[in-house]
């Protein structure tokens, strides 16, 4: 085994609709792009800290990402569960204190989970 740090620097998910993904995860305070990669498809693109977050439009022929949970240490969980909320997320756990911390976890507009921790 490699003493190595690995370190993740790519998350994709997949939305039917790339514009309600987009103004959920901006009011997460992430700032995209719209790209593509040759003939691909256009796509939204976050990067930040070496890492990419990316969402691809969902297809007929494509494997929905929905179980997919992801989550972001933020300054308030409080305040930024409320955005969310208010840019079409649906509550799972409301903010509470926990022996990890103050957290919540919120369905983004396509299902995935998104796990919301204090910084």
């Amino acid at each position: 085994m490699s003493d190595k740090t690995v370190t993740c620097n790519l998350i994709v998910l997949r939305s039917r609709d790339l514009d309600r993904a987009h103004s959920f995860y901006r009011a997460l305070g992430l700032n995209f792009i719209r790209h593509s990669h040759g003939s691909g498809p256009i796509h939204l693109a976050s990067e930040s800290a070496g890492q990419v977050f990316e969402i691809y439009p969902l297809t007929e022929q494509g494997a929905p990402t929905d179980s997919t949970r992801v989550g972001f240490a933020v300054p308030s969980v409080d305040d930024t569960y409320a955005s969310l909320l208010s840019a079409g997320g649906t509550s799972v756990a409301p903010p509470k204190d926990s022996q990890w911390g103050r957290r919540a976890v919120i369905a983004d507009p396509g299902g995935h989970r998104v796990k919301l921790t204090a910084q």
